[in-house]
């Protein structure tokens, strides 16, 4: 089962994912978690941000957007995080989620 947010704005779509990082991983993956929240695990430190640099870039490449579309909300200093993904229609991003779920990461 996917969980994830989406919501319309008056000109683009948004993708809301609600993220457990896992930082000092070997490579980077997208994996679904048994909580409902997606599991990140990111070949970077969480030291000075840059995990969550690794993690803006990594999911710009996983959903085929720019990173000036990926958003870190919340959860800059803490493992559980809110991430907005823009310019992304629903069928495009239940789509790549369905296959990072499919194929475990």
């Amino acid at each position: 089962m996917t969980f994830f947010y989406l919501h319309l704005s008056l000109v683009r779509y948004h993708l809301i994912l609600h993220l457990h990082a896992k930082p000092n991983a070997r490579r980077n993956q997208l994996l679904p978690g048994p909580d409902g929240r997606w599991l990140v695990r990111l070949a970077a430190p969480p030291h000075d941000g840059q995990a969550n640099a690794v993690l803006v870039a990594f999911l710009a490449e996983v959903f085929g957007v720019p990173r000036r579309d990926v958003t870190l909300l919340s959860g800059h200093t803490a493992p559980f995080k809110k991430v907005q993904i823009s310019g992304l229609a629903e069928a495009a991003g239940a789509a790549v989620l369905a296959r990072y779920g499919a194929a475990g990461g």
